[in-house]
């Protein structure tokens, strides 16, 4: 059982950026691939900001304010960016269907998360429907991680997945996965809306939605060591889930060439 504290999950955070994920989507038919395991990422990442919002803004009727109106202010910021950004031809969207848009582009099926989605709207659980519809293990199980903070984990535990786990390393990781496209010089039209979804990630996350998250996180656990311990097990546990959920794809993308590889954490 590992010791959780600031090593370790500086040591987690390095080992998730230097995952040979990155280096192993150099073509369309690899993006594809990645594509149809990671849209279930896209998906369950509102599910964490959802439960944040109902956790420290008041989404109930008859609506009465909220102790901490600039936690109110910094979730809601975050939401609407997720929730409905501007697309490159100026219109409102989610970031799920701008990374839909991106997968059709690129010949990426998404029948098996419409399915998914079709399934999940008439109230079949998400583990449920995720294994009626023969989604990988791997992104089953990061899937149900994430569901489980949202629908079990006290607040600090569910906004350190959010924080570390998504907005603070989802820009770096997105940088990562660039250099590889462009090295492989993928700069045609097709890539267009999968191009401006990282590039909004990494603008939105690296300058506007990280440093909000972790002003939230911080306050949230100021002069806590309780929370402060049960946020660092979040965060750890959260990018362990990352790092399995890359290496089952990876090991996807390598058994297409005949090769296969995994990396501890």
């Amino acid at each position: 059982m590992p010791t959780y504290d600031n090593d370790r999950l500086g040591s987690l955070r390095a080992a998730l950026l230097d995952h040979p994920l990155y280096a192993n989507v150099a073509s369309i038919a690899d993006l594809r691939r990645f594509m149809e395991d990671h849209v279930f990422a896209v998906w369950d990442f509102m599910s964490l900001l959802k439960r944040l919002q109902q956790d420290v803004t008041c989404t109930r009727v008859p609506w009465f304010p909220v102790e901490n109106a600039r936690a109110a202010r910094l979730i809601n910021d975050i939401v609407i960016g997720e929730e409905t950004d501007v697309d490159p031809d100026g219109t409102y969207v989610s970031h799920l269907d701008l990374y839909l848009r991106a997968m059709r582009d690129i010949g990426a099926s998404t029948l098996q998360f419409d399915t998914f989605c079709s399934l999940a709207q008439v109230g079949v659980p998400v583990e449920a429907a995720l294994m009626r519809i023969g989604v990988p293990p791997h992104v089953q199980v990061f899937v149900a991680h994430t569901m489980a903070l949202v629908n079990s984990g006290i607040t600090e535990e569910v906004l350190a997945a959010f924080f570390y786990g998504r907005e603070d390393i989802i820009p770096e990781m997105f940088r990562r996965l660039l250099q590889t496209l462009y090295g492989a010089k993928h700069n045609d039209d097709r890539l267009r809306h999968f191009v401006y979804y990282i590039d909004r990630h990494i603008e939105l996350d690296g300058d506007s939605h990280g440093p909000k998250g972790r002003e939230l996180l911080e306050g949230l656990i100021a002069n806590s060591p309780h929370k402060n311990e049960r946020a660092l097990c979040a965060a750890c546990s959260s990018i362990e889930a990352r790092i399995d959920l890359w290496n089952g794809t990876l090991s996807k993308l390598r058994k297409s060439r005949g090769m296969e590889t995994t990396v501890p954490i």
